[in-house]
C-alpha cells in the first residue's frame, strides 16, 4: 500500500516531547497536522518549544526562516477531540496505560472516518490488547518513534493480530516518505529494541554485582573495545533509572519472569533511594559542576615482550598477530593441528580470546608448567585499531603473569584493564548476550534478520547490527561463550537461541 499523500491530514493526540516531535515530522514532510492535548494549553506550549528548538537551528543556519515559518504554519492547535475528524492518520503519544489508550481510540472510531489510520506510539503495551475493545482493530497499527522524533531515523511499525497488512505497509511507507527509517515487527513484550537491548544492561550490572569492574572501567570496556557510543552506566542515568528499571520489569514480567530480562538488585536499590541519574544529580555516577568524572582503571607499566608464540588460530582476534608483526615485535608462529588449544604465549603467561569461562576453571583443563598461569582478553570490536582491552587473570596467575600479559598488548598500544576473574569479561558477554537476543527475536518471527540489524542500529546507536557483527565474528564463537557461560553459571539465563545452534550446525550466516 503507498504511502499517505502530502495533502492528508495526520494528527497527533498528546503534546509533551514525543508528541510535539512527531507533529514536527509530520509538518516538515508536508502534511497538514492537528495537535491535541487533554490538558489545557499543552499543546500550544508543545508547539512553542518546537518553534524555540527550529529557530536554534536559524541561528546555526541549518533552517531557513521561511522555512521555520512554513513548517509551523502546517501546525494547527485543536481544542477538541472531535477537531481530528479530517484525519486520515492519526498517532497517540500519551500516557503508557492500556484503559486510557483503549478510551482515546474508541472514541476516535467514532469521530474519523472508516478508513483512518489509528496508530499507537506505545513503547510497551500490547498493540492487540489496545485494539480488544475496537470495532475497527484491523485499522489499529503501532507506530513507535524513538527520542527525539525529529532526530532519531527508527519507526517500529508494530502490527498486533488483527492489524491489516495493508494498514502497517502503509505507515511503514509514509515512515519512509518522512525520512525514516522503519522496521515491522509483530506486537510482543519490547517489539524489537527495547528487548534486544536489555544485555546491555543487564550483562553491566551483573559484571558490577560480582565485582568483575567497577563502573567507569565497564563502561569504557564497551566504548573504547566494543565500539559502543555510550556505556550502559552513563545511559541508564542520562535515561534516568527509575524509567530503564521500569522498562526492565515490564519486560521481565511480561515474559513471565524469564531469567533472561532478570531486574537487578543494584538498580532497584538506587531508584528506592531515589538516586536517579542526572535528573537527581546522582546514579551510578555523581553529577555537579565540581564533580570530577570518573575514570577507567588502567594497569601499571607491564613487561615488554622479548618473544611471542602464537599456537593455533586465535579465531576473532587473529588480526592480533598482525598488529603485532607491524609493531617489530618478534613473534613466532606454530600451526599445529593436533593441539586444541588456540594462544599466545609470552614468558610464563598463556593468553586466550575468552570462550566465556572462568580463567581459571578453563585452565585447571590445561596441561601447564608449574610455574606457568592463564590470562583471558577480551572480544573487541575490531582488534586492529583498538586503544583498550581487559584482561581477567586466573586465580592462580602472580604479578608477573599479569605484568607479561599487559606488556605485550601496552607494546601495542593499547591500554589495559586487569579485571576479577569473571566469565565472559566485559565485552564478550555483552555482544554474546545481544546476538542472542536478536536471533531469538528473529527465531520467534518477531522481526527479519534484516529488520533486527537495522532497529538496533538506528534505534539505539549499536556500532552495528548485532546479526551482522554476530557474522563477522563467527556465530560458533558467540554459542560457544553463552553455552560455556550457561554451564559456568549454572543458569537458564544463558541459553543459547535455537536460531543460533542452527547456524552453528550448518556452518551458515544470518546474512546468507
Amino acid at each position: 500500500m503507498a504511502a499517505l499523500s502530502t495533502s492528508d491530514t495526520v494528527a497527533v493526540i498528546g503534546a509533551g516531547t514525543m508528541g510535539a516531535g512527531i507533529a514536527q515530522v509530520a509538518a516538515k514532510a508536508g502534511h497538514p497536522v492537528l495537535l491535541f492535548d487533554a490538558q489545557h494549553g499543552a499543546a500550544q506550549s508543545g508547539k512553542d518549544k518546537t518553534a524555540k528548538g527550529l529557530n536554534r537551528l536559524v541561528e546555526k543556519g541549518k533552517m531557513s526562516q521561511p522555512d521555520v515559518d512554513d513548517l509551523l504554519s502546517r501546525i494547527q492547535i485543536v481544542e477538541n477531540l472531535s477537531d481530528l475528524a479530517p484525519a486520515k492518520l492519526v498517532i497517540e503519544a500519551i500516557v503508557e496505560n492500556l484503559d486510557i489508550k483503549q478510551n482515546v481510540f474508541a472514541q476516535l472510531e467514532d469521530i474519523c472516518s472508516a478508513d483512518t489510520i489509528m496508530a499507537s506510539n506505545t513503547s510497551s503495551i500490547s498493540l492487540t490488547a489496545i485494539g480488544a475493545k475496537l470495532k475497527r482493530s484491523n485499522r489499529l497499527v503501532g507506530m513507535h518513534f524513538f527520542n527525539p522524533a525529529p532526530i532519531m531515523q527508527l519507526v517500529e511499525v508494530i502490527s498486533g493480530l488483527t492489524t491489516a497488512k495493508e494498514v502497517a505497509d502503509c505507515v511503514y511507507e509514509t515512515s519512509l516518505s518522512w525520512g525514516k527509517k522503519p522496521v515491522h515487527a509483530k506486537s510482543t513484550p519490547g517489539f524489537i529494541v527495547n528487548r534486544v537491548a536489555r544485555p546491555f544492561y543487564a550483562e553491566a550490572l551483573r559484571v558490577l554485582e560480582e565485582g568483575g569492574a567497577d563502573i567507569a572501567t565497564i563502561d569504557t570496556a564497551l566504548k573504547d573495545v566494543g565500539g559502543f557510543r555510550m556505556g550502559p552506566f552513563e545511559l541508564m542515568d542520562l535515561i534516568g533509572l527509575d524509567v530503564n528499571y521500569a522498562v526492565t520489569l515490564t519486560t521481565w514480567g511480561q515474559f513471565y519472569n524469564d531469567p533472561r530480562f532478570l531486574p537487578s538488585l543494584i538498580q532497584k536499590e538506587l531508584v528506592d533511594g531515589g538516586l536517579l541519574g542526572r535528573k537527581s544529580g546522582r546514579g551510578f555516577y555523581e553529577y555537579g559542576d565540581n564533580v570530577p568524572k570518573a575514570g577507567p582503571h588502567n594497569a601499571d607499566k607491564g613487561l615488554k615482550p622479548s618473544k611471542i608464540i602464537v599456537e593455533g588460530d586465535l579465531g576473532p582476534a587473529e588480526v592480533l598477530v598482525e598488529r603485532m608483526i607491524k609493531a617489530g615485535l618478534d613473534v613466532e608462529r606454530i600451526d599445529d593441528q593436533d593441539s586444541m588449544v588456540d594462544r599466545i604465549i609470552v614468558g610464563h603467561t598463556h593468553l586466550m580470546l575468552t570462550p566465556g569461562m572462568l580463567a581459571s576453571e578453563l585452565e585447571a583443563s590445561m596441561i601447564m608448567e608449574e610455574n606457568e598461569a592463564l590470562v583471558l582478553f577480551d572480544l573487541a570490536i575490531d582488534y586492529a585499531k583498538t586503544t583498550r582491552i581487559t584482561i581477567a587473570p586466573s586465580d592462580t596467575a602472580d604479578e608477573e603473569h599479569v605484568a607479561e600479559a599487559c606488556g605485550l598488548f601496552q607494546s601495542l598500544g593499547i591500554d589495559v584493564s586487569v579485571l576479577d576473574d569473571i566469565p565472559g569479561l566485559i565485552v564478550a558477554r555483552t555482544v554474546a548476550m545481544i546476538i542472542n537476543e536478536a536471533a531469538d527475536t528473529v527465531h520467534k518471527q518477531v522481526c527479519s534478520v534484516t529488520d533486527v540489524d537495522l532497529a538496533m542500529q538506528k534505534g539505539v546507536n549499536y556500532p552495528k547490527g548485532p546479526l551482522a557483527w554476530a557474522d563477522e565474528i563467527g556465530p560458533d564463537y558467540i554459542s560457544a561463550v553463552i553455552e560455556n557461560m550457561g554451564r559456568t553459571y549454572g543458569e537458564d539465563r544463558y541459553r543459547t537461541s535455537i536460531l543460533l545452534r542452527r547456524k552453528v550446525n550448518t556452518g551458515k550466516y544470518f546474512h546468507d
